[in-house]
């Protein structure tokens, strides 16, 4: 990993993609969505804060246990002044999505356990899929191709 001055405090997007190990598509990608800013030289190239290394750990963390970029956007727009995320910030937000990660786990168990009934029947649609009808809640609606007539509408 290459080392970077600890005078330096900005940095190019080709040393924070370095040092962070994010692809520099993926940096663009971010700022796109406002999860990272820079600002333009006069050359028209994009600098990074030096700080921009620990928002970008924070949320290639978030991605990894599966938080959406929407919750992680979120997330650090409640940050006071956009600064860098913590160890107690860290802690708060975790403990926030435990339960939807904790819902998600549950989900994708019960949909392993049942993955084995699907191989057969290759349309997705019965009544009893749980790929695409969990828990059975589009037969409140009525029988048939009802996955079929939404999708049109």
């Amino acid at each position: 990993m290459p080392q970077i001055s600890i005078d330096v405090q900005e940095l190019t997007v080709g040393q924070l993609s370095a040092r962070s190990g994010a692809a520099v598509s993926a940096l663009h990608f971010y700022e796109s969505k406002g999860l990272i800013s820079s600002r333009r030289t006069a050359g028209n190239q994009r600098r990074f804060d030096r700080d921009t290394l620990r928002r970008v750990a924070f949320i290639r963390a978030a991605q990894r246990v599966g938080i959406p970029l929407a919750t992680i956007r979120e997330a650090l727009a409640e940050l006071p002044d956009e600064r860098t995320p913590n160890h107690e910030d860290w802690a708060r937000l975790s403990e926030a999505w435990r339960g939807e990660l904790d819902a998600r786990i549950q989900q994708l168990g019960r949909l392993r356990d049942h993955l084995d009934g699907c191989i057969g029947c290759g349309c997705l649609s019965l009544e009893s899929c749980v790929l695409s009808n969990p828990d059975d809640r589009i037969g409140q609606f009525g029988s048939g191709s009802r996955l079929l007539v939404e999708r049109r509408v």
